[in-house]
């Protein structure tokens, strides 16, 4: 499967600027999975910007009705 980095990055709201995986939503998936998150896109923007990316956050977010 080819990588589709440049359509890709016009959707990401990822705001982590050093970030090496922006774009690359296979390989972003793959490390937040691995570290027990979800990536940012899954987050709502102010939310995302906590940088807390984790399952129990995202989860608390659900519970309160915000993602």
């Amino acid at each position: 499967m080819e990588c589709r980095k440049t359509e890709n990055l016009k959707a990401c709201t990822c705001s982590y600027d050093p970030c090496k995986r922006k774009g690359m939503c296979c390989e972003c998936l793959a490390y937040h999975l691995s570290s027990r998150q979800l990536p940012g896109c899954c987050f709502p923007a102010n939310a995302e910007r906590t940088y807390d990316r984790s399952f129990e956050h995202f989860a608390r977010l659900v519970m309160a009705g915000k993602a």
